[in-house]
Formats: C-alpha cells, structure tokens, sequence
C-alpha cells in the first residue's frame, strides 16, 4: 500500500545547470517563531537564507492566542514545569528534550523582552510581567502579549529583529518543493521564486514550515499549513515520528458558513465554564480538573456531550464574568464575537474542536538534526519528544524558541565546518510522463479533509483507518504521479494536495498501528493505554510498509 507515495523523490524533474542558482550558508525554510529564531541564532556567524511561503506575517506563530511558558517566579520550578510536560505528554516524553526547553525557555523569553516585546504586566511580579495559569499548569507561569494576541507580537518582534540583520535575507510568497539531497546528505532545496524554479544550495538547511491542520476539515490553522515539511523530508528520505499524535483544540468558534477562529484556553483559565445546548456545565463528569483538564480530555469530553445532546456544538459560558475586565483581557475574541452579533456578557458563545497542531513530525536530536546529514527540523514540523502525546499548552512557542536557537547554531556550525563542500551542480531528475487519468485537485483536497476529519481525528476505529488508507491509496495513484508545471496556475494547489496525501498517509498508516489510547491519540476499539507493548514511538522511512519501534528515551 501508498507504493504511489513511498515512490516519488521529487515534485518536479529537473536539471540543475538550468535553473537559476542562489547560495548561502544556511537555508530556513519557514518564517515562523522557529525558523526566524534560527535564522537569528545561525547569522551571528554567516549567511542566511529565509524562505517564507506567503507573507512573513503569515504563519502559526502570527495566529496563536495562548502565551508562552516559562519559569519566571520563585515560587515556581523548572522540575514543576518538567513534570506537567511529562504527565501532559501521557508517557511518550523525552525527558531530555523537555529539561532543555524548559530550562533554556526563560532565557529565551528574557531575550525577547530585551528585542523590544511588550508582554502584559503587572507591577510587583517578576521582571514586572503579567502571569496567567492553564490547562494542565500546575502554575501560574503563562506570559501573554494583548491578551491573546502572543503569537503576533512575538512573530513582530522577531521578524523586526530579522530584518535589521545584515547577514539575513527574506524571501516572501516563495514555495519550496523539496529539499535535494545527493550521496544521502542534504545540500539545499529546490523553490519557486517569483514564478520561476530556483535550486538554493545550502551547506545547511533548517525546516521549520509549520504544521499539517489543512489536512483535517475542522482547523485552526491558516490555508497555508499543509503539511509541506513533513512531506519533503519524508521523499529525502528522513525519519519521521509520532505520526499519529495530532493535537485538536477544543474551542473554535462554530458559527455556520464561516471559517473557525480559535479561543485560547486562557479564557477557560480565566473561570469560563463549558455549556451543553441546555445551558449545562458538563466538564465535571468527565475530568476532576473539569475546564483546566488537558485537551485532549476536554476534546472528547466535547464530542461526547455532543453525541448525547444531539446537537452540533456546545457553547463557551463567560456571562459570569465582569465584562470590562474580559474585553480588556481577551480583545481579539471580543472583537470576534462583534463581527457575529455575540455579546459574551449575554451571549452563550458556540463552540467546537478542531485540529490545532501536528506533533509528529521529523525526528531530530537535542540540537534538531534529523538523521538526513544537513537537515535540520525544528518547530511543528519537527518531533523533538518534548510534546510525547499530547502538548502542554503554551510549549510549544516556547519549543520554538529553545530548539529554533540551538539548531540555528548547530546548523551554522556544520556550515562552517562543510566550507569547502562542493555542490552537485550535474543534479539531474526525471519523471516518466503520467499515463492515468487527471482528478480535480480541488475536489480531492476537500474529500481528503473530510475523511480525514471523520475517521483520523478525535476519534478513531481499526475499520475506518483501514477504509481511509484504501482510499488515501487510491487517490494517491492517480494524484502522486503528476507533474505540475510551474507556469501554470494550480501548480502550488497541486504540489499542496501531493503534500497533503504524503502526510495523511502517515498518519493514518501510524493511527492504524498503534492499537492502544494514549494523550491525543483516541481509538474507540482500544480505549485503553497499553504502557507494556506501545510505550514506544513508531518511526516511519521511505519505503513505509512497517514502522521502526524505539523505545521512550
């Protein structure tokens, strides 16, 4: 099965003399918090190259509402934070991964206050910030910019700081197709560039393209998240891990007809109570921590009461809050909830799950090496171990930052030390012409979000993954050997949609693996966790008939 998939190396066939040619030091393909991070991190010592597929605003890290973690106070602890990573993360952690980002995290955070970051205050506290408790915290120790709107003044901060570096360039709205690879190291990537393909060679090159919500109906993510990272680095041959662990939040905005809007958990933090269609707080019958359970709980608890009610959401309850004091403290959702005519001090707000953040990805060291020398992988892309099963609120900006940093050096490093490295400028790649029939793209993307959301997301049946695999399968025959020409108009939606099924693949190919439930990861026909035969990550390499099981480190 997926032979479509496991087969093809490149998107596109090509012949390196002809192309036009870039070089730098090291190459970040991503403009998030974790790639501008390395890219910061990497031009303290030479050149770097940042390839951002839309606008440099537009990314995960732009959108996202929760704050940052980190141990900022005294009465708090680095092993306290350790320890609600690794219950959050329901066995699967590596502990080392998580007491580096927790330990390095602080620092990071003061770094950004030091580039100019304004995070909410409050006078008295440490380093006068403003600290705010969530889900699966067993402390107060969430910072937040506006609100809910961290992921914008950080990503603010640091593409200010990008810019006013000399040694940093950026490059909007390009797409990069592949990362090339020749005698099994990683050399560059392949990019469309103003319409035209480019071949970037790299003595170094940094993933961190974001994350895979594109793939589920329901999403929080922008359009852009389609699981290009995952993708590139499966056909370069890299290992990929935890395929199976995608983390859905539990409160969009459901309004019909228009696209879901997260609503940081912070709100729950701040005492919002989870309602059924009969005004009834429900989250106590299902977690003692009732709206502060972790989100995977809290998720399922939702399309429980969902089932029980027979309705199509539940609703977000903030009427017993002081009004001022909400839009003060949540000025985008308020503003979101004008735009629909809510008025959340009188108003019941609709709500529903939706996938939120891919934490399998490209397995990589404590420095984000993958097992591809030259390639690096950090942020959502990546799988560092510090998520396990289930992501602890408000690490994963803080992942960004600690991992983004260290990779950053490391990569430049090996840059320095590849100085002399010469680049295949032979390269050569050819694809027989497809001899199968075309099938819409557009209408392929969306049944693929739609199955992937019925029979990948919160909940899953052997049956279901079975029948999605067969058809994921079948898609992929007559979708994954077609070449789409650069010039053309759907080029970008069709390497998309070739992305989008490489990683779905993967997913459903691991959620049909692992026969137990653990952290985000729910099978119906297996609901409980199995420690003695699945406590274990499952990774998967070209050719992917059976994964590679290696025990928790």
């Amino acid at each position: 099965m997926f032979d479509s998939i496991t087969n093809r190396r490149y998107l596109l066939p090509f012949k390196a003399s002809r192309l036009p040619q870039q070089f730098t030091d090291v190459l970040v393909i991503g403009g998030g918090v974790a790639g501008l991070r390395a890219a910061l991190a990497a031009a303290e010592a030479g050149e770097v190259l940042v390839l951002a597929k839309d606008t440099i605003e537009q990314s995960n890290t732009w959108y996202a509402q929760g704050g940052i973690a980190a141990v900022l106070q005294p009465r708090d602890s680095v092993e306290s934070h350790v320890q609600d990573t690794l219950s959050a993360g329901a066995g699967l952690c590596r502990r080392r991964a998580v007491e580096i980002v927790v330990r390095e995290g602080p620092q990071r955070v003061l770094e950004l206050l030091g580039w100019g970051a304004h995070f909410d205050r409050q006078e008295g506290n440490p380093h006068g910030l403003a600290f705010a408790r969530e889900g699966g915290h067993s402390f107060a120790r969430i910072v937040h910019a506006m609100g809910d709107a961290t992921g914008k003044e950080l990503a603010q901060t640091l593409i200010r700081k990008a810019r006013s570096s000399e040694s940093i360039r950026i490059l909007e709205k390009s797409f990069a197709l592949d990362v090339i690879t020749e005698g099994g190291r990683c050399v560059g990537a392949l990019a469309l560039i103003e319409g035209r393909v480019n071949i970037i060679w790299a003595r170094a090159t940094i993933l961190a393209s974001g994350g895979a919500g594109q793939l589920y109906r329901e999403s929080t993510n922008p359009s852009i998240a389609t699981a290009d990272g995952h993708a590139m680095a499966w056909r370069a041959g890299a290992s990929l891990g935890d395929m199976e662990m995608v983390q859905f939040h539990p409160t969009t905005l459901y309004v019909a007809g228009s696209s879901r809007a997260l609503i940081t958990e912070a709100v729950r933090g701040e005492g919002a109570y989870l309602v059924d269609r009969a005004g009834r707080r429900f989250m106590p019958d299902y977690h003692p921590m009732a709206e502060l359970a972790p989100r995977d709980v809290v998720s399922r608890a939702i399309v429980e009461q969902i089932r029980r009610t027979s309705y199509t959401h539940v609703y977000l309850d903030v009427r017993h809050l002081p009004a001022a004091h909400f839009a003060e403290r949540f000025p985008q959702l308020a503003r979101l909830c004008g735009q629909f005519d809510i008025d959340p001090s009188k108003d019941l707000i609709p709500v529903h799950p939706a996938a939120h953040y891919m934490i399998g990805g490209v397995d990589v060291d404590e420095h984000g090496r993958s097992d591809v020398p030259g390639l690096y992988a950090v942020g959502e892309v990546a799988c560092s171990g510090l998520h396990g099963a289930n992501r602890l609120g408000s690490n994963s900006l803080l992942e960004g930052l600690a991992f983004g940093a260290r990779a950053g050096s490391h990569a430049m490093a090996t840059a320095a030390a590849a100085n002399g490295m010469k680049f295949p400028l032979a390269l050569e790649h050819r694809i027989p012409a497809s001899t199968r029939t075309e099938l819409d793209i557009v209408d392929v993307k969306s049944s693929l979000r739609s199955i992937m959301w019925r029979n990948v997301g919160i909940e899953r049946h052997h049956e279901r993954l079975a029948e999605t695999r067969e058809i994921i399968d079948f898609w992929g025959r007559y979708v994954m050997d077609k070449v789409f020409e650069p010039s053309g108009a759907a080029a970008v939606a069709g390497w998309e949609i070739q992305n989008m099924l490489t990683a779905s693949a993967l997913i459903a190919a691991a959620a049909y693996t692992r026969t137990e439930s653990r952290g985000v990861h729910h099978r119906v026909d297996h609901p409980q966790r199995d420690d003695e035969h699945w406590r274990l990550h499952l990774l998967w390499q070209r050719p992917m008939q059976t994964p590679i099981p290696r025990p928790v480190e």
